[in-house]
């Protein structure tokens, strides 16, 4: 389950680096933001159906927000600009949540029967199940749209050049927010199970989140979106057998160990290369 959180915001970073060459540094928060907003309309009496389909709402707008603001108007400076001011919409996500619902971690209610399958010595959460495949069918949409359709093509067109891509006659205008609205979605989605799942959130839960989600994404191997889910699925193990086996003060020298590691062994990561956006451009 928890590497399948990581899965879902790496692939979301991912899709942002695959197309458009731009690290999102905004995602962490849209990942916050969708479990908070989760936290704060439950509270509010929402039922949670209702209450997670408002905050993917609040994520998807979000990132329309962040699209205008970072690349829209600032994709002709240097290429460091936008992603310093998607850094800085991390930081504004994080200050008015702290503003609007105080700096403390918040608790959830139970919404799901706890429903466990013991299988020898292992227990499993059939609700964390449920998560992990629709996270995996979620992904395997994605990487359908992105094979298939004539809106993945456009996209990958635009990622092996853009410039191209506007004499071929895509309307990179019109496609690039679809990547960021997909990544927001992607995030807040993370963000909601997370909550759901574990049942706690706190205004500053996307930044650990997001280095462990940048460390799937490079394990797994930068633009590739299978990669990245099998790169979260491997720090998601490798953070939950450390805690089990050395204990919570070993957990990011596991984790961050495993990634120096891989990236000694093989620099571009398990599934290095060509990016599974520009492969079959």
């Amino acid at each position: 389950m928890l590497g399948s959180i990581y899965a879902m915001v790496g692939v979301a970073l991912t899709l942002s680096i695959g197309v458009l060459k731009f690290l999102n540094f905004s995602i962490p928060g849209l990942f916050m933001v969708g479990g908070m907003a989760t936290w704060a309309l439950i509270r509010a009496g929402v039922p949670w159906l209702l209450a997670t389909a408002a905050a993917l709402v609040v994520g998807a707008a979000l990132a329309l927000v962040v699209e205008r603001f970072t690349w829209r108007w600032m994709r002709n400076a240097d290429a460091f600009v936008p992603l310093v001011s998607s850094m800085a919409f991390l930081i504004l996500f994080e200050n008015i949540a702290v503003v609007v619902w105080g700096s403390d971690l918040r608790g959830l209610p139970r919404l799901f029967a706890s429903v466990d399958w013991h299988v020898g010595y292992l227990i499993v959460s059939v609700p964390q199940l449920f998560c992990l495949v629709g996270s995996v069918a979620l992904i395997s949409g994605l990487s359908l749209l992105l094979a298939k359709t004539r809106i993945g093509r456009a996209l990958r067109t635009i990622a092996e050049d853009s410039e191209t891509a506007l004499l071929l006659g895509v309307d990179v205008k019109r496609l690039v927010p679809l990547v960021f609205v997909i990544s927001g979605l992607f995030a807040a989605l993370a963000g909601i199970l997370f909550a759901i799942n574990y049942r706690q959130v706190h205004p500053f839960m996307g930044e650990a989140l997001g280095l462990k989600a940048i460390s799937a994404m490079v394990v797994g191997g930068m633009g590739n979106v299978w990669g990245a889910i099998v790169g979260g699925l491997i720090i998601g193990l490798a953070e939950v057998l450390s805690i089990q086996f050395l204990g919570a003060d070993f957990v990011d020298i596991a984790v961050y160990g495993l990634l120096l590691l891989i990236l000694v062994i093989r620099p571009t990561g398990l599934f290095g290369g060509e990016s599974s956006m520009r492969a079959r451009a």
